[in-house]
């Protein structure tokens, strides 16, 4: 077999793999609060922190860790899937927020 061919079928397994983690940690990223996003949806890492004049909907004690789209990860932070599956603050909260059944 060709050495250059053989260096291909050697490296290719582990660029995969490398490109498989790099993605995993993407979709694990932490959404920031200027995230294009997140400001359309008025998300703020703590909730007692939301502008109540501007998101009238938000009710005192409503946070990412009550939210149907959130699935928690540990104790401070999880997934929203309203954030593209995206890691938020538990204490957080955005406009897309809605009870947990």
């Amino acid at each position: 077999m060709d050495s250059r061919r053989r260096s291909l079928l050697i490296a290719a397994p582990a660029v995969m793999l490398g490109l498989g983690l790099s993605r995993m940690a993407f979709a694990q990223a932490k959404v920031p609060e200027n995230d294009p996003t997140a400001t359309a949806l008025g998300y703020k890492a703590d909730a007692s922190k939301v502008d109540t004049a501007k998101y009238k909907q938000y009710v005192k004690g409503s946070t990412c860790a009550t939210c149907n789209f959130y699935a928690a990860k540990g104790a401070a932070e999880g997934t929203c899937a309203a954030l593209g599956a995206r890691l938020v603050a538990s204490k957080g909260w955005c406009s897309a927020w809605v009870k947990k059944a």
